[in-house]
């Protein structure tokens, strides 16, 4: 007859049941989806720096693709051993030169600011897009939500005049049927300006959705959209 096993024999047998698997810790509910106005970036007291491949069109770029929770808070750099590797993405190095330009000082191509998105955030949505459909997916967001014709559309120009923060939402919800989040900085004379926008993206990081939460940023009354 077997000898029965001791008490902590089985304790260890079944405790791996009940630890989380590392898929699972990377669970998220949504992505943020952040467009950057270059104009607002540069128009502060830090300035910026153009990228060495030259100065970006005078559109929105990419900051980020970012998983979050419903709750507002939102998982980082959730897998070191998956280093960013431009050699899995060559085929989109041009367009992100293009759509995802870095405007940090000193003047770089891009590579630190891309790296920095992959390690912090990407490395979170690995469960469902790899690193190709990552940068992939955010270029298709910025193409399909086209976001200063949206503007333009609603009468708002980067011209250096002044909206209201509801006129800006007000056009975008128009153009593009979601309600977006409004980040506001403030340039040198103390104004305050339109420097990034929010859109909430389901866990494909393809399709558009309404955001469970916004992120808590404020804005003044009148809002400057600064030429670039």
């Amino acid at each position: 007859m077997m000898k029965s096993q001791s008490p902590l024999v089985l304790v260890l047998l079944l405790l791996p049941t009940f630890l989380p698997t590392s898929s699972a810790a990377r669970d998220f509910d949504f992505f943020y989806f952040v467009l950057q106005w270059p104009g607002s970036y540069c128009d502060t007291r830090r300035s910026c720096c153009y990228p060495s491949t030259g100065k970006p069109a005078a559109d929105f770029g990419i900051h980020g693709l970012w998983p979050n929770y419903n709750d507002g808070s939102y998982p980082s750099n959730c897998d070191p051993d998956s280093a960013y590797d431009e050699s899995k993405i060559e085929d989109l190095i041009s367009s992100m030169q293009v759509h995802w330009p870095t405007l940090a000082c000193p003047s770089s191509d891009g590579t630190h600011f891309w790296t920095h998105e992959w390690e912090k955030h990407g490395t979170c949505a690995e469960s469902v897009l790899d690193q190709h459909a990552y940068f992939q997916s955010a270029l298709g967001l910025k193409k399909q939500l086209n976001l200063l014709q949206v503007l333009r559309d609603g009468g708002i120009e980067p011209d250096g005049g002044f909206y209201s923060l509801n006129a800006i939402k007000n056009a975008i919800k128009k153009g593009t049927g979601i309600n977006p989040g409004i980040e506001c900085n403030v340039d040198e004379s103390g104004n305050s300006q339109l420097y990034q926008v929010y859109f909430c993206v389901d866990t494909s990081g393809t399709e558009l959705i309404e955001c469970p939460v916004h992120p808590r940023r404020r804005c003044g009354s009148r809002i400057e959209f600064p030429a670039f």
